[in-house]
């Protein structure tokens, strides 16, 4: 090999070297905490019993995938199977960068955008109850059978949820006091 390939061939295998211990390129960056929803949407959670609906899982996915509005189609930027397809999308897969956002962060991220980034609102595009359902089928990606906690503040097995319509047990705080004895006996 003459002197000149081989110096040649050493600066490509350490290029190709550089980039595989950087991540490839395929990284989203640092694992930080995104900021805190904004107070018109911080109290906003996933509705009771979603966490665990099957039907509103698909509705979810075909809303995702652009099969229920044309206008709308995450998949075109974040993958069908939450891998992304297009360069700065947010890589769903990975749970423990989406465990960092809670269930509002999460709603308020597709309803506004993200300043600075090619993820505009969808607010316009989609009803609220659709930005739910979105938020529903993206989480399967990487935190199946989670669901947000808001007394918790923490992704917990959706199944210890409450579902739709349940009331949960009153704390030790809010239970009814105990029934008086009654007088004289």
């Amino acid at each position: 090999m003459k002197p000149m390939k081989a110096t040649q061939l050493a600066v490509v295998l350490g290029m190709g070297l550089f980039i595989v211990a950087c991540g490839g390129g395929e990284s989203d960056g640092p694992v930080v905490p995104p900021p805190p929803a904004p107070a018109e949407y911080a109290a906003s959670h996933m509705p009771a019993g979603w966490w665990t609906d099957a039907a509103k899982l698909e509705e979810g996915r075909k809303l995702f995938i652009g099969e229920t509005n044309p206008d709308v189609n995450c998949a075109s930027c974040h993958g069908k199977d939450g891998k992304p397809v297009k360069a700065g999308a947010r890589d769903f897969r990975k749970g423990d960068r989406m465990a960092l956002y809670s269930d509002s962060v999460w709603f308020w991220r597709i309803a506004e955008g993200v300043p600075n980034t090619k993820m505009k609102a969808w607010k316009s595009k989609l009803s609220e109850e659709d930005r739910w359902k979105i938020v529903l089928f993206e989480r399967n990606f990487g935190l199946a059978g989670k669901g947000w906690d808001p007394e918790k503040h923490a992704w917990v097995d959706a199944a210890s949820l409450p579902a739709a319509g349940a009331v949960a047990a009153p704390t030790s705080a809010e239970a009814p006091a105990a029934a008086p004895a009654p007088a004289g006996k």
